[in-house]
Parts: C-alpha cells; structure tokens; sequence
C-alpha cells in the first residue's frame, strides 16, 4: 500500500509564476500520489522594508485585498477551499486578464460556494496577522532572499520552480520526480538560469 504524499504550496495572487506552479501541481496530482495543501503568502510583506520602484510597492500593496481574502477564505471554509479560491481568482487574473475588483472578488466567492459576506474581508487589516503567520511559515523554510512561490517537498522547502509553460501529464509527473529528487539531498541549495520567456498560461 502507499501513502498520500503532501506537498506545500504558498502563493499570492498577483504573482503569475506562482499561478504556473499551482497549475503544474494539480497535474502532478493527477499522475503521482500526491497531494498539494495550498498556503497564503504576501508579495507586499516580502517586499517591507526594501528598495524596490515605486510602481511595484503600488501593485503589491494593491494586491492586499486579495491576500486577505484568500486567508479568510481558509479561515471560514479550510483549506480545500482556498483552493477553490485560488483556482477562481487566478483564472480571473491570469488568464483572463482582469483586475482585482470587487466585482471580480464577488464573482470568485459566488463561483466557489463560499460566504459573500466575506468580501469585506478585502479591507479589513485586522486580518493581516494571520497573513503575516502563514507567509512567515513559509519563509522560514526556505529563507529570506526568495519570492513567491515557495513549495515544501518531503520537509525541503525551495523557491519556485519557475516554469512555462506549465507540464501537463506525464511530463509534469517527471517535472515532479526531478523535483523530489534533488529536495531529497541536503546539499541542495539552488538551481537558476535565466528566463527567456514570460508566463504561457495554456
């Protein structure tokens, strides 16, 4: 007999290599036995107390409300359905195009049968603590000089992988053995070349 593997995921919303690597673990799913529990992390705190442009910090600091809805997503309805939550609101973004509305924030919770009334959640600050405590649980794992995403395979946690576009099948499930691979050496820091492309959400 053979045991689920779990795998751990921490994204935020605006990012679109994080949305290419949720893509490419729910393939891995359909191939390998596995499953992957999805986390809340945020760009904006990452990014505190850093030098970046000016125009960035805007759109990370933009990109709270949909952070702090995808924590209050988990808080009222678990885990599965943030999820849900985040497959709804990156199809909305990613693929589609459209921005972080209310409307679009509306639509998503009406989409995966959450609570409406949770919208609010988009501006309310309170809930930035325990936005703060999953991204640090995340972070911890892996180290400060990374970004979004971070993924824990077997206890080794590791930024990205980066990829486009995402593996679809077989593919994916070999993507992920390679993966699991090298989080299974200890000596295993970091892998990187260059991006020649951006993301191609196919």
């Amino acid at each position: 007999m053979t045991s689920t593997e779990t795998v751990d995921f921490w994204f935020d919303p605006l990012c679109p290599w994080a949305w290419m690597t949720s893509r490419w673990m729910l393939e891995v799913e359909q191939v390998r036995d596995v499953h992957t529990v999805f986390h809340v992390m945020s760009l904006a705190v990452l990014n505190e107390g850093k030098d970046v442009p000016e125009a960035y910090r805007e759109m990370i600091a933009a990109a709270w409300g949909p952070v702090r809805l995808a924590i209050a997503v988990e808080e009222r309805h678990g885990s599965e359905m943030l999820r849900d939550y985040y497959t709804g609101i990156g199809t909305r973004r990613h693929v589609e195009g459209r921005d972080f509305d209310s409307e679009l924030l509306v639509e998503v919770l009406a989409a995966i049968g959450a609570d409406a009334n949770l919208v609010s959640a988009a501006t309310d600050d309170s809930l930035d603590d325990l936005v703060r405590t999953s991204h640090n649980d995340g972070i911890t794992r892996v180290g400060e000089e990374v970004g979004t995403p971070v993924i824990s395979i077997g206890g080794t946690a590791f930024f990205g992988p980066v990829l486009s576009p995402a593996p679809k099948g077989e593919a994916a499930g070999r993507v992920f053995d390679g993966a699991r691979m090298l989080a299974e050496y200890d000596g295993f820091f970091e892998l990187k070349r260059s991006r020649t492309r951006e993301p191609i959400f196919d």
